[in-house]
């Protein structure tokens, strides 16, 4: 059976109820809290008939199906159907989690790895395959949005250093874009990424700000 469905794209809960479970997205697969779903998520935080996942001649895409509490990818709420990318982090509610990939050959662990981090023994750490994010080993949801992400990330790839300003804009936003990106624009994402990561841990400051340099991540042993 793994033969003849090897090259066929995933769906896999991570925490929540569902944790470790994963189906095959053979055709049509309906998430809601009714047990006659394809899927079914046991919380009042999950409406009886959710989202629905489906094949199409594009891709797999997802539908909220006007839920009360929201269906997100990659931490952005959806309001049409939407095509899944590799890796896409799926956000029923906040009550599951689900990771798309297009194949199980690229299944992700069940648990954060501690080896795969290029800082295991730092207090915030990334799992880059799904743009997941651990402080002090709490798995911050729903996930970052994307330029939130972004912008952690290359911070967290420099770590005790000082990432300028300029950088920081051309990853997040793109090269041609960048140019015409204020400061305003950075300092605004920067506000919304430390409420995040302060919701996890009020007591320490994730991110500083060098003045007249640019910014750092100030990541602690622990």
């Amino acid at each position: 059976m793994k033969r003849e469905i090897e090259n066929v794209p995933f769906l896999v809960a991570q925490g929540g109820p569902l944790n470790g479970q994963r189906w095959a997205i053979l055709s049509e697969l309906l998430i809601g809290r009714d047990e006659r779903c394809d899927i079914v998520i046991p919380d009042r935080q999950v409406s009886r008939h959710h989202a629905r996942v489906s094949p199409t001649a594009k891709g797999i895409q997802i539908e909220d199906l006007e839920s009360k509490n929201g269906t997100h990818v990659n931490g952005n709420p959806i309001f049409h159907p939407t095509l899944l990318q590799d890796g896409d982090i799926i956000q029923i509610a906040l009550a599951q989690v689900f990771y798309f990939l297009s194949s199980d050959a690229t299944l992700p662990l069940e648990e954060p790895s501690l080896l795969a981090s290029p800082h295991p023994t730092r207090a915030l750490r990334l799992d880059k395959r799904s743009r997941r994010v651990w402080i002090r080993d709490q798995e911050i949801l729903p996930p970052l949005s994307l330029p939130q992400y972004t912008l952690l990330e290359v911070l967290y790839d420099h770590p005790d250093q000082v990432v300028s300003r300029a950088e920081l804009i051309e990853a997040i936003w793109g090269e041609k874009e960048a140019v015409s990106v204020s400061d305003q624009a950075l300092d605004a994402l920067v506000r919304r990424l430390r409420q995040r990561l302060s919701e996890a841990d009020p007591e320490h400051e994730y991110i500083q700000t060098v003045r007249g340099h640019g910014l750092r991540l100030n990541n602690p042993h622990y």
